[in-house]
């Protein structure tokens, strides 16, 4: 079975990890802030955090910007639920904006309508997640314009995306968002085996985000609130989490950051492959901007029900059948029980209803052979042709 991602893990990660198996450390050792420093000047960020996965990631986020009760966050429904669970987290109501039908990731026009109707009814978000869909940047310069209309602040989902850019801009530099989270998942660009990182360039904004990630519990004098007892003094200052990354985890990253350029150019090769191959099938193939390089975490097409005899179960089952370890991402989180409890229903993001009922991910990961890939895309091409 060919899965539709894979970690690609050399003799120099394996190295790197036993260092740290051999060391005096294994969790807050060197090598977890060594490994932030390495990815905030990769992407030109300021500071970094790193923590156990994206999600605690993207809660510490929310937390750092003050979400809360009474406050709302906005995201898009085709997404991982934890783009939105965030704030639910935090006791925050959680709202969508429907997606571009051209790039998938957050409409513009459907965020600056959203928003116009939301100030006429005083209930405008307090935070905005777009999500860089598959690993395309979204427009983030004219997010952070309305945002400065508007008055809410930024956390990027980028769990897709690092290693992208936009106009020559890394995704991660922050520079039109309050914060960036990445995932460093097994099927993600590079991984830690679990992990996530938020970045920032407000450093009291990494602060707090360093201290949650660790009960809220800080030893810095300078910070405490009432006069320390001695050196062995701490303090923890509200409710916090025990959402560490490990040095063990980091090491791994840390030898993976270097193969980062490699593993992105031959995703964009692979997936130029497949736009070439896959042109004129009863297909939608996903569209890059000029403007953007994406990271290609995933190649995701959907399946044209008007163009082609086949479903997309009749699809996703005969590639199944022929060795083709495809996937569905994703199925629309205000589709999810959950949200339904909460109110939300379908007919109501149309677009990202119509993208969770028509779309496939195809293998991509940079040890794909063009082999393997040939044998995905044949295998594609009879299933959609088969009488």
């Amino acid at each position: 079975m060919i899965p539709y991602g894979r970690q690609d893990v050399s003799q120099e990660d394996i190295d790197a990890v036993v260092d740290v198996l051999r060391s005096d450390w294994l969790t807050q050792g060197p090598v977890v802030p060594r490994f932030e420093r390495a990815v905030a000047a990769k992407v030109g960020a300021r500071c970094a955090v790193a923590v156990n996965s994206a999600t605690s990631a993207l809660h510490i986020a929310c937390l750092a910007l003050d979400l809360g009760p009474g406050d709302r966050l906005w995201t898009v429904p085709n997404t991982f639920v934890a783009s939105a669970n965030c704030g639910r987290y935090c006791g925050a109501e959680v709202d969508f904006v429907d997606i571009d039908p051209k790039t998938w990731s957050l409409s513009l026009p459907c965020l600056r309508d959203k928003l116009a109707r939301a100030k006429q009814d005083g209930c405008l978000p307090k935070v905005v997640v777009p999500v860089h869909f598959a690993g395309q940047p979204t427009e983030q310069e004219a997010i952070w314009e309305l945002a400065r209309e508007f008055g809410f602040k930024i956390i990027e989902d980028a769990s897709h995306a690092i290693g992208a850019s936009r106009d020559g801009e890394p995704v991660g530099s922050c520079r039109f968002s309050d914060i960036t989270v990445f995932s460093f998942h097994p099927v993600k660009i590079i991984t830690t085996g679990e992990g996530g990182m938020a970045l920032t360039n407000d450093e009291e904004i990494a602060w707090r985000m360093s201290v949650l990630r660790t009960h809220s519990v800080t030893r810095e004098r300078e910070r405490m609130i009432y006069a320390p007892d001695g050196p062995w003094s701490y303090e923890q200052q509200t409710l916090g989490f025990n959402y560490r990354m490990t040095d063990i985890h980091a090491a791994l990253g840390s030898s993976q950051l270097a193969r980062l350029d490699e593993w992105v150019e031959r995703r964009n090769f692979l997936a130029k492959r497949y736009q070439a191959e896959l042109r004129g099938l009863p297909l939608r193939l996903p569209v890059v901007k000029q403007e953007n390089y994406s990271a290609f975490h995933l190649y995701v097409v959907r399946v044209c029900r008007a163009e082609s005899r086949k479903t997309r179960l009749e699809v996703f089952e005969s590639l199944r059948d022929a060795g083709v370890g495809i996937n569905v991402h994703y199925t629309p989180v205000h589709l999810q029980p959950y949200y339904r409890r909460l109110g939300f229903a379908p007919g109501q993001f149309p677009e990202a209803e119509a993208h969770g009922a028509e779309a496939i991910t195809l293998p991509l990961y940079p040890t794909l052979s063009e082999r393997e890939q040939d044998h995905v895309i044949e295998a594609l091409e009879d299933a959609l042709r088969r009488d």
